[in-house]
This record gives C-alpha cells, sequence and structure tokens, in this order.
C-alpha cells in the first residue's frame, strides 16, 4: 500500500508533515490551496479514516498512524478555534 506525507502551513505559520498509509489524501487536498479550520479538519478526518480502513481491509486491523495523525491534527486544531477566521495551507505531498 502507497504511503505519503503531505506539509501543512497552521494559522500561527507553523508548519507540520503529516502521514498517511494511502494516497487517498490526493482526493481531499490540493497543493498550494488554503482552507478554512473546519474544512481541513473534515477532509483530514475523512481521508485518514478512509485510509485506515484501507490498511484494516488489507491487514485485518486498523492504521494506528492514520488514526494518530488525526488525533494530532484535531488537537492542534483546537488551538486556533478562537480565532475569527483559522485557514490552514495545504503546501505539498511528499511521495
Amino acid at each position: 500500500m502507497p504511503e505519503i506525507r503531505f506539509r501543512i502551513r497552521w494559522c500561527d505559520g507553523t508548519e507540520d508533515t503529516c502521514y498517511s498509509p494511502s494516497l487517498v489524501v490526493k482526493q481531499y487536498f490540493t497543493p498550494n490551496q488554503t482552507y478554512n479550520l473546519d474544512d481541513f479538519v473534515d477532509r483530514s478526518r475523512t481521508a485518514l479514516q478512509i485510509a485506515s480502513d484501507r490498511v484494516k481491509a488489507k491487514y485485518g486491523y486498523p492504521c494506528g498512524l492514520a488514526l494518530g495523525q488525526l488525533e494530532e491534527i484535531e488537537a492542534k486544531a483546537q488551538q486556533y478555534r478562537h480565532l475569527p477566521d483559522p485557514q490552514v495551507e495545504f503546501l505539498q505531498f511528499i511521495e
């Protein structure tokens, strides 16, 4: 199963490299695109859950790394919910 990493820039300018065990994230994000925080979290949740489900279908158990990545995204997003219009920039895929 091909895995992929992707870089994002949070509202405060910090950047993270994220992980997915599946290329499905390419269906949900576009490089150099900015997303509203809630939209970004929703897209991440959907893509990473699908990725984890694909691992489960192939190996019999969900992908802990994908689910852990989702937890990290959700936790970090909480830091910015107080901002008036928080945005996340999707920078690039790293294959």
